[in-house]
């Protein structure tokens, strides 16, 4: 195949765009129809092999109309999240992460569960070089809640911009 050239993924199902075959399953989500996951458990994410593995470099997903429920009282929380990584060997697809933010819709957590849990499942299942997530929690009961982890100290040399997202002020 020449390059720059699509792989027929009509004959091989696992391949993908600019990467040849895929070392895993093919992606269940990109260019495929997909219904919304009944639950953050339930749903599945694709990663697909990093096209720089060599390039120290970040990127950054931003959800600034995340949903989910208040565990005691089922009404909704929202939040502006903020997800970087420094690939490793694979790169998450952004379908399937929209679908799995998405599944949050119905899902009763508290803020730092689900945030953490948003940031450990990434971090476990895609083995970034490093990632962090930063949870804007928007207030419910006049106290906004910021939530942050990241796996370690970011790696020397990574540009990495603020994440952006000024703090709560209220109307003032």
């Amino acid at each position: 195949m020449r390059s720059g050239a699509m792989p027929d993924t009509d004959t091989d199902p696992n391949s993908t765009p600019d990467s040849g075959p895929a070392s895993g399953p093919a992606p269940l989500h990109l260019g495929r129809p997909s219904r919304l996951p009944a639950s953050p458990d339930e749903a599945r994410l694709d990663y697909l092999p990093n096209p720089r593995p060599d390039d120290l470099y970040a990127v950054r997903f931003a959800a600034p109309e995340f949903t989910t429920l208040c565990p005691v009282t089922g009404q909704p929380d929202f939040a502006h999240l903020v997800i970087d990584y420094a690939p490793g060997p694979s790169i998450v697809e952004s379908k399937s992460l929209k679908l799995f933010l998405g599944a949050f819709r119905n899902h009763c957590g508290f803020h730092e569960a689900v945030t953490v849990g948003i940031g450990r499942r990434l971090f476990d299942e895609m083995a970034p070089r490093w990632l962090r997530i930063g949870g804007y929690w928007y207030p419910r009961g006049g106290i906004p809640i910021d939530v942050f982890w990241q796996s370690a100290a970011p790696p020397a040399g990574l540009w990495l911009p603020d994440q952006g997202v000024a703090p709560y002020r209220g109307r003032g």
